[in-house]
This record gives structure tokens, C-alpha cells and sequence, in this order.
């Protein structure tokens, strides 16, 4: 629609009316398009983009009121603007007509000043109806991307409570599992790939973790350069997130393989060390800027140290994670090894599903 210029269906079963009410209006600049009954009315509306439809009322088979009632039931074409035009002056055919969603009312035989103005009226609020859908729509997606841009740092459960105005959101969960997992040779890519193919290199490795992340119902938490963090069982608590934890460690270790079977032109092989640990974690939302969803406490701590002091290519858990999961999965033995902050440990490796 340019200016007041518009698309217009004129629908009259009077092929004289309709054609006399058609040539007026072309020479006003609109653009016009005729439909003769009314169910040729809604084919027409169903199929091309108009702005306005001029409607008579008595009309065979079926009627102007009938034609209005399925047009504006239609979430597709109740937006379109509709003059109803008729011979009928009674004032409760008016009444009608506006009560079934017409935007306006005209009596034949009609003044052309009068016409025009109507016309132009209608077509302006049509304008100023597109322009806020538009910009509502727009709205919208911008709403959308905000909340996945969210979503990417939060999880969805903290994001509802951040939205409703939580000033301060932290909790206590008694049992989850965390783990660590980092890339053990990262240093030496360092030195031999350039930092557009290194950075390439791990969007690829931690996008498939993403995946797996969202595939197995965990949270990830954060990366810190080649450090990847992710927790089972929060913010919404459940009872099988060692178990999840470790078809995600497994299914980590098969994706680095694939990676050095895929990338033969990777200067090293790549070879992933995880650490997981199974206790009671904080958690919470840190900052108010740039914020970040973080955990924290003993059990964190031990996942950290379960993956630095694990050996590159395996899985190191705790004994409390072993006491989880060693009915469902194959362990081996590590014995006992020194840990920073906690003396001696008895760690185990996961070394597969039974």
C-alpha cells in the first residue's frame, strides 16, 4: 500500500454495480479486484493480499453478513478492514454489520466524496495496523533472541527466576555429580595451530559436547579455555545424574576419537582428561553485569583435582561416585593417591558400561 493507494476487493453480485464501483475507484489510483458472490469473495481473500474489501449485503446463496462472519472467524484475514455497502438503511443492519467486525457502513447510492473519505480512513487505519504487527513481530524476535542469549548462560529454570525479578538467587543441593574434563595437550596446539584454527578447533570439540550436554539432560557451567565443567542433578534436582554423568563422560571420550580419526591434519592427536566427583554443591548466579550461574564447595573442588590428577585418556571418579554407579558400569582400581587438600584418596576409572 502506497500512500492513501490501496488493493481493494469490491464483492457485488450486481455485475453493473460492481463494475461502476470498480472504475471509481481505479481512478482514485487503488487497484482493484471483483469477485461476484460471496464464496467467490473468500476464495479470492484466501489467495492475494488485500487491504480493504468492499462488501454488499444482499447477494444470493451467500450473504454480505455470512461472507463478514467467516472473514473475521479467519485469524489469517480478520485484520483486513471491510466497508459493507448496501441498499438496506435500517439502522439495525448497521448495527449488524458493526457488531460482526466491519470497520464501516455505507448506503447506496453512495456519495463519491464520501466514499473516498471512508476509504482513505480505512486504508490509514490498515497502515497503522501493519505498522504495529510489524513492529510487535519485530518485538517479538527480539524477545526471542534475548531469551536465548539467556538460555546460553543460564539455565532455563534460573533464567524464569532472573526474569521475575530475583534479586539474589543461590541454593544448596545435597547430591549432584560434577564433572571436569580438560584437553591435556591444549599447551602444545597452542604453539603449532593459529589462533582462528585453534579457536575453530575448539568451538567443533566443545559444540559436540553442547550436544551431548542437552542429549543427556546435564548442565553445562562454564568453559575456561580448554577446561569444560558441567553438573548433573540442578538446578532441578533428580536421582540418576551419576549415571547421566557418565554416559557424558563416555560418550566425551568417543567424541575426541572421532575428532582424531576425522581431523588427520591435527598436528597431535587430542586425548581428554575427566575428573567426577558426587556430593553436595552452592550454587548460584555470580554478578550482576556480565553474570555467570557457578558452583561451588568441597565437592567441586574434588571433581577439579579427580581430573588434574587423573592420568590423560581416562575417567577418574571418587569412591562416591564409584559407590553409584559400580553396579551399572565397569571400574578399575587406582588405588590410593595424593590429593591436594585431601590427603589420600581412593580413586577408581571408568572404564566403560557393563
Amino acid at each position: 500500500m502506497i500512500g492513501e493507494q490501496g488493493c481493494l476487493l469490491v464483492v457485488d453480485d450486481n455485475e453493473m454495480n460492481r463494475d461502476l464501483l470498480s472504475r471509481r475507484l481505479q481512478r482514485q489510483g487503488h487497484t482493484i479486484v471483483m469477485a461476484e458472490h460471496g464464496k467467490a469473495a473468500l476464495e479470492k481473500l484466501r489467495s492475494h493480499a488485500f487491504d480493504l474489501v468492499l462488501l454488499d449485503i444482499m447477494m444470493p446463496e451467500m450473504n454480505g453478513y455470512q461472507v463478514l462472519e467467516i472473514l473475521k472467524a479467519d485469524p489469517d484475514l480478520r485484520h483486513i478492514p471491510v466497508i459493507m455497502i448496501s441498499a438496506l438503511d435500517d439502522i439495525d443492519s448497521v448495527v449488524r454489520c458493526i457488531e460482526l467486525g466491519a470497520e464501516d457502513y455505507l448506503f447506496k447510492p453512495f456519495n463519491p466524496t464520501l466514499l473516498k473519505a471512508r476509504i482513505g480512513a480505512c486504508l490509514e487505519k490498515k497502515r497503522l495496523r501493519d505498522q504495529e504487527q510489524a513492529y510487535l513481530k519485530q518485538l517479538q524476535q527480539e524477545q526471542e533472541k534475548s531469551e536465548r542469549l539467556l538460555l546460553n548462560v543460564l539455565p532455563r529454570a534460573i533464567a524464569e527466576q532472573l526474569k521475575q525479578g530475583s534479586q539474589t538467587i543461590a541454593d544448596n543441593f545435597a547430591d549432584v555429580t560434577v564433572l571436569f574434563a580438560d584437553l591435556v595437550n591444549f599447551t602444545e596446539l597452542t604453539n603449532q595451530l593459529s589462533p582462528i584454527d585453534l579457536v575453530d578447533l575448539l568451538n567443533q570439540i566443545f559444540s559436540t559436547f553442547d550436544s551431548l550436554v542437552e542429549h543427556h539432560g546435564l548442565e553445562k557451567i562454564k568453559t575456561i579455555g580448554d577446561a569444560y565443567l558441567i553438573v548433573g542433578g540442578l538446578p532441578i534436582p533428580c536421582d540418576d545424574h551419576a549415571e547421566a554423568i557418565a554416559e557424558m563422560a563416555l560418550d566425551m571420550q568417543q567424541a575426541i576419537a572421532h575428532f582424531n580419526t576425522s581431523l588427520p591434519n591435527l598436528p597431535i592427536p587430542l586425548n581428554l582428561r575427566i575428573g567426577i566427583n558426587t556430593g553436595p554443591v552452592g550454587a548460584g548466579v555470580i554478578g550482576t553485569k556480565k553474570f555467570a550461574y557457578d558452583l561451588w564447595g568441597d565437592t567441586v573442588n574434588v571433581a577439579s583435582r579427580m581430573e588434574s590428577t587423573g592420568l590423560p585418556g581416562h575417567i577418574q571418579v571418587t569412591s562416591q561416585t564409584y559407590e553409584r554407579l559400580h553396579k551399572k558400569y565397569a571400574f578399575q582400581e587406582r588405588g590410593r593417591i595424593d590429593v591436594k587438600g585431601k590427603g589420600e584418596m581412593t580413586t577408581y576409572f571408568l572404564m566403560g558400561r557393563i
